[in-house]
């Protein structure tokens, strides 16, 4: 049996895929894992490559779920996309967006923000 909280993740990245596909980025990965951890998406349009953190969240009782990805949650995104960058030998612009999803009873909401953070540890 999966976890609730794992189930939602997953619908909220896979809600956040479908809305970055619409706005016309290329989906190259999704959940891609290396010893750093996991990368929810990683996209590109035609400047940069996109490391897309994505939280899931039933309300903003707490907090936006994009207030959620704190300066150590960052540092494990920016090394795996160094990761990803090399293993893949890119040679492109990075960037780090945050989408923050919430899903209720009351429908459905997505928040993106791009070049949320910088790379700089």
């Amino acid at each position: 049996m999966v976890a609730r909280h794992l189930k939602s993740g997953r619908f909220g990245e896979e809600m956040a895929r479908i809305f970055l596909a619409k706005q016309g980025y290329e989906v190259l990965e999704l959940n891609w894992r290396c010893r750093y951890g996991e990368l929810d998406l990683i996209c590109r349009d035609q400047q940069a490559v996109i490391f897309v953190e994505v939280k899931t969240r039933g309300s903003t009782f707490f907090g936006r779920p994009e207030e959620f990805v704190k300066r150590q949650k960052q540092k494990f995104i920016i090394r795996a996309a160094n990761a990803y960058i090399e293993k893949h030998d890119l040679d492109m612009e990075a960037r780090f967006d945050v989408i923050g999803v919430i899903v209720n009873p009351r429908g459905k909401e997505i928040n993106h923000i791009e070049d949320a953070f910088s790379p700089l540890i």
